[in-house]
């Protein structure tokens, strides 16, 4: 009974958890919209050029320390060494203190010279303002994996969704009013840069009301060190850097670009203003790669510890189902999203950035929903499994593949050989992931069946969606403006080719009604296919 009662404790505080993430995911890619609007496309390559600095630090510490200081807290307390909490708190705080001391040096002294190498010296000043950020980490790091580790949900799923949205807020209005004065672009990323460290002050602010001083009293509780330094922070870094991994590759892959992209656009005769407005261009397919792989996403938080308590148990449902399931749904609505974006894009484009530039390279960009859809299920995966090492490889290699790539395909085919060249390390990692999976667990994911049913739903979007967007942009929408006619186009071209695909997916029943139900926000998919499934009964 009372294990029941912690699994369904553990499952209640996942599922809050997932909702935040979704929440906060979703968030992160909507606000760069409007975001774009109010600067335009150079202002967006500005704040672009930096962003993928201070993202990889705070996924780094504030997801990934958080998850690694849970862990440890948590396996102390089923040793039985309660004692163990305050020294493991103590060594983490000082070692993630030394981190950000020494990130906020590097990012702060080195500004000058990093901005240099990404060929804009204008932005060391952005880099100083978001090096600040850092700062906040250890705290915020300490906070969130405390009360993951007593199994309190709550608190940290709503300080991650508070954070975000004055995060949002604060970018959004500072931005606003730096542009409406008339201070320059470089200005008005600083100020969107003040947000994530406002948003960062908000969540630590609520988490210590929660807290209600017992945190810091535990952390200044002198108590009998029989706790090795070490190896703590040998675990630390280890678990950090593994379950942090799949969310950092994106924006390692952003990383690349800052540094490449402009200097080759520059250095192959375009002028440096035509260069940062195509890199901000480009820089569109970010919010809408996010978008797209929400669902992957969310999957990839939820099936971690389902797979890793289902492979400890000794007797019952092993963990294969769920990572079979997992596998499904990601292909299946990874494949939906990058098509069903691709077949929109123009529209899309001008829809929500004013103008339909670059929709052939924003379209290739866009492949990467698929790619990264399998790549978060299976590392997810392969962590429930134990196995960090060599998916954290694969990753680093497919991050060396982009930087080479780019630098040969830039030089040649411009802004779309970085598209390419992300596509290409992608590829490569979700390949090899997935041989790497097939060899240490030799399960079938997917059945040939599934596969059949996948084309022919793909294909029925295809049409559906082609063949509106003839009519509604010939006949329908043909008087409205240029940018409405493109909304209601994409709204109605999305509208549609869902439907279609859900429809044609529940009546093949390739995912099972118990199947929907184990997923996040899968109750009413499951409840349509069962009322199809009636009604064909019926007839």
């Amino acid at each position: 009974m009372t294990n029941d009662w912690t699994m369904q404790k553990f499952m209640k505080g996942a599922v809050l958890l997932t909702i935040a993430a979704l929440i906060v995911k979703a968030l992160s890619a909507v606000y760069r919209i409007p975001f774009q609007n109010i600067v335009g496309d150079q202002g967006f390559y500005i704040y672009q050029q930096v962003y993928p600095f201070i993202g990889v630090l705070t996924v780094w510490t504030s997801y990934g320390f958080a998850v690694a200081i849970s862990k440890l807290l948590a396996d102390a307390h089923e040793q039985s060494h309660p004692n163990q909490r305050s020294t493991i708190l103590r060594i983490a705080f000082i070692y993630l203190s030394i981190i950000s001391i020494i990130s906020f040096a590097l990012l702060f002294t080195g500004a000058d010279v990093l901005a240099q190498w990404m060929g804009d010296e204008e932005l060391a000043q952005l880099l100083r303002t978001g090096s600040f950020v850092v700062l906040l980490m250890p705290m915020l790091a300490l906070l969130k994996g405390s009360f993951q580790s007593e199994g309190r949900m709550e608190p940290v799923a709503y300080g991650q969704v508070v954070e975000q949205m004055v995060r949002v807020t604060v970018i959004l209005v500072g931005t606003y009013f730096v542009v409406k004065t008339g201070a320059s672009l470089y200005t008005a990323g600083s100020a969107a840069l003040l947000g994530a460290i406002v948003g960062e002050i908000a969540g630590i602010v609520l988490l210590l009301l929660f807290v209600r001083k017992q945190f810091s009293i535990e952390l200044l509780k002198k108590g009998p060190n029989t706790v090795a330094v070490g190896p703590i922070i040998k675990d630390l870094t280890i678990i950090s850097l593994s379950v942090s991994m799949s969310s950092l590759i994106l924006l390692f892959f952003q990383l690349v670009d800052s540094f490449t992209v402009f200097s080759s656009l520059t250095e192959t005769g375009m002028n440096r203003l035509t260069a940062m407005e195509t890199k901000g261009t480009y820089d569109r397919g970010l919010p809408l790669v996010q978008m797209g792989i929400l669902i992957a996403s969310t999957l990839s938080l939820s099936i971690v510890p389902l797979i890793a308590h289902t492979t400890k148990k000794k007797t019952g449902r092993n963990a294969v189902p769920y990572a079979q399931l997992t596998f499904r749904i990601a292909l299946l609505f990874g494949t939906a999203a990058t098509l069903g974006l691709i077949l929109v894009l123009p529209p899309v484009n001008e829809m929500l950035f004013e103008t339909r530039d670059l929709s052939a390279t924003l379209m290739v960009f866009c492949i990467q929903i698929f790619w990264l859809s399998l790549i978060l299920t299976m590392t997810s995966v392969l962590q429930g499994l134990g196995k960090v090492i060599l998916p954290a490889i694969l990753l680093i290699t497919g991050l060396i593949l982009k930087w080479l790539c780019n630098a040969w395909l830039l030089p040649k085919y411009g802004i779309m050989g970085a598209a390419i060249a992300s596509n290409v390390g992608f590829a490569f990692i979700t390949i090899s992931l997935y041989l790497y999976l097939y060899s240490i667990w030799k399960i079938r994911f997917a059945t040939v069946r599934f596969y059949g049913h996948l084309v022919v739903a793909s294909l029925l979007m295809i049409v559906t969606v082609l063949t509106w967007g003839i009519v509604a942009d010939s006949w329908v929408f043909d008087g409205l403006s240029s940018r409405l006619s493109a909304m209601f186009t994409a709204l109605t071209s999305v509208g549609l080719g869902a439907t279609v695909f859900l429809l044609y997916i529940a009546k093949s029943r390739i995912i099972a009604e118990k199947e929907w139900f184990l997923l996040p926000l899968g109750r009413r998919m499951a409840m349509i296919q069962l009322w199809l499934h009636i009604e064909e009964r019926k007839g």
